[in-house]
C-alpha cells in the first residue's frame, strides 16, 4: 500500500518532502489512511478538519476523533466551524454545494495563511468512478469522463491509485479506527445513491468495474488532452477578438470536423449552459438579431457572425454645460475646448477628436447613445441622412449600432457621430475664427 502510493505520487509530480502540506480530516476512513500514510512516507503535514454543523452531536464527536488522533500522531490540526444551514440559504444552493464551498474556501485561507504548498484530499478510485457515472448521468461532455484528475491548482489527491476496499483493509491492519458519517449510509444525495445503488449493482455485473471505469477515465483524460489540443486549434481559427467583442465566423466554424465541439468549447467560457450551446448550435443558421443570454455575457446572431458581448449597460445622458473636462464613465474621459483659429491651426483627423465651428454650436451639449429617428448631415454631404441607414451601410454589428454615441447641441443638432462623422453643417470653414475641440480619451 505504502509502496503503491508512493509510486503515484512520483509518477505524478503530486509532492516534495520540502515542503508543507494540508491533510483535509474528516475523521473518516478515507482521510484518516491518507493523513497515517503521507506520515509514514515523510511528508511535512498539518491537519484541517472542517465541523459544519450538520449532524448535531456526531459533528461535535467527528471534531473530538480527530483533535485526538492528531494528538497522538503529534500532527497540527487546524479546527474551523461553519454555519452551513444559513450559508445554504443565503446563496440558494444546496447543502452539498455550500458545504464544499467553504471548504475549499476555508482551505485556500489556510494555505496562504501557514505558507503550505497545496491540500490533500483523500479521493481514492471509487470516488473516481461514481464522479465519471455522475458526469455521463449530468451529461457534462469528454471532460466529465475523464474523472478526477490527481492535482489540479492546488488540491492534491495521492489516493487515487487504490480502493475504498484498500483503504479499510489498511485500517484494519494498522489497528486503527476512523468514525462514520451517518449520512454517507442514506442514498438522499445523488452520489450517495450511485455509492449505495448503483456501483454494487455493476459489481455484480463484473466485480472489477470500479477498477475498469477508473481506468477508462485514465485513457478518456490522456485522448482529451490530444481533442483539447485540437479544439482549440479549432476555437482560435474561427474566432477573434475586435476591441472587448468576440466574433465567430459562422462559415468558417461549419468548416471545421467538429463545428458543435468547437462552438462548446468556446461558449463555454462566457457562461453558456449545455443545453442552450445544443440551441446555439442547432440554429447556427438563425436571422440576424436573434440572442442568447448566459449569467455574463450575450450571444447575438448578425450576418453570418456570433457576437458574444458582456452584459453591461451601455446607456449613456451625460450633459455639458461648457467646455472643461467630464468623466463619461470608468473607462473615459471627454474633453471640451475652444482654440482660436490661426494660420498654425490643424483640423484633426483622429476617429475620436473632432473639430467644429464653436460660434455655430449652442450648449449645452448632450452625449447620448443614438435613438431611432435620429438624423444628421454626415460631413461632405448637402442632404440628412438617418444615422441607422449610415450604419447599415457601414457595416456595423447588432452591438456596434447599440453602442453608438452621438452629441447633440442645444438646439437638438448631431453635431457628431462619435469617432465616426462630424455634420456637415458645423464644419470648420475659412470663415472659422473659433474651434471647438471635443475629444475622447
Amino acid at each position: 500500500m505504502l509502496e503503491k502510493i508512493a509510486r503515484f505520487i512520483e509518477q505524478n509530480q503530486l509532492l516534495d518532502k520540502e515542503k508543507k502540506y494540508i491533510v483535509a480530516l474528516s475523521g473518516g476512513a478515507d482521510s484518516v489512511c491518507l493523513l497515517l500514510i503521507l506520515k509514514k512516507l515523510g511528508y511535512n503535514v498539518d491537519a484541517a478538519h472542517c465541523n459544519f454543523n450538520l449532524r448535531e452531536e456526531e459533528s461535535l464527536r467527528d471534531e473530538q476523533f480527530c483533535i485526538d488522533l492528531c494528538k497522538r500522531q503529534q500532527i497540527k490540526i487546524h479546527l474551523v466551524h461553519f454555519d452551513t444551514n444559513a450559508y445554504s440559504l443565503l446563496h440558494g444552493i444546496s447543502i452539498e454545494m455550500a458545504a464544499r464551498n467553504l471548504r475549499y474556501s476555508y482551505f485556500e485561507n489556510l494555505i496562504r495563511d501557514i505558507c503550505a504548498d497545496g491540500v490533500c484530499v483523500a479521493h481514492h478510485q471509487n470516488d473516481c468512478a461514481e464522479t465519471v457515472i455522475l458526469n455521463l448521468i449530468r451529461g457534462t461532455g469528454i471532460n466529465g469522463l475523464a474523472g478526477i484528475r490527481p492535482k489540479r491548482d492546488n488540491v492534491i489527491r495521492p489516493l487515487l491509485c487504490v480502493s475504498r476496499e484498500e483503504i479499510e483493509n489498511f485500517l484494519k491492519k494498522e489497528g486503527q479506527e476512523y468514525v462514520t458519517d451517518s449520512s454517507n449510509l442514506t442514498d438522499f444525495f445523488v452520489r450517495n445513491n450511485i455509492r449505495l445503488n448503483i456501483i454494487p449493482a455493476m459489481e455484480k455485473i463484473n466485480p472489477s468495474a470500479v477498477q475498469n471505469i477508473v481506468r477508462t477515465a485514465v485513457r478518456v483524460n490522456e485522448a482529451n488532452k490530444v481533442f483539447a489540443h485540437s479544439i482549440e486549434k479549432s476555437s482560435s481559427k474561427v474566432s477573434k477578438f475586435i476591441d472587448d467583442l468576440l466574433y465567430i465566423d459562422i462559415n468558417l466554424l461549419k468548416a471545421e470536423v467538429s463545428p458543435e465541439y468547437t462552438l462548446f468549447n468556446i461558449l463555454k467560457k462566457y457562461g453558456f449552459n449545455p443545453d442552450q450551446i445544443g440551441n446555439i448550435s442547432a440554429g447556427i443558421d438563425s436571422q440576424t438579431g436573434k440572442r442568447f443570454l448566459s449569467g455574463t455575457h450575450q450571444l447575438t446572431f448578425d450576418r453570418g457572425k456570433i457576437i458574444i458581448s458582456k452584459i453591461e449597460d451601455h446607456s449613456l445622458n451625460l450633459n455639458i454645460p461648457e467646455t472643461g473636462n467630464y468623466i463619461v464613465n470608468d473607462k473615459c474621459l471627454i474633453k471640451v475646448m475652444k482654440l482660436h483659429v490661426d494660420d498654425k491651426f490643424c483640423i484633426s483627423k483622429e476617429r475620436k477628436s473632432v473639430t467644429l465651428d464653436a460660434e455655430r454650436v449652442r450648449f449645452p451639449l448632450l452625449l447620448r447613445n443614438v435613438n431611432n429617428g435620429d438624423r444628421f448631415f454626415p460631413f461632405g454631404m448637402k442632404g440628412s441622412k438617418l444615422i441607422s441607414d449610415y450604419m447599415t451601410d457601414k457595416h456595423f454589428s447588432i452591438i456596434d449600432k447599440e453602442r453608438q454615441l452621438v452629441i447633440e447641441d442645444a438646439d437638438g443638432n448631431i453635431i457628431w457621430l462619435v469617432g465616426e462623422r462630424t455634420d456637415n453643417r458645423f464644419r470648420i470653414t475659412s470663415d472659422t475664427k473659433e474651434a471647438l475641440v471635443i475629444s475622447l480619451t
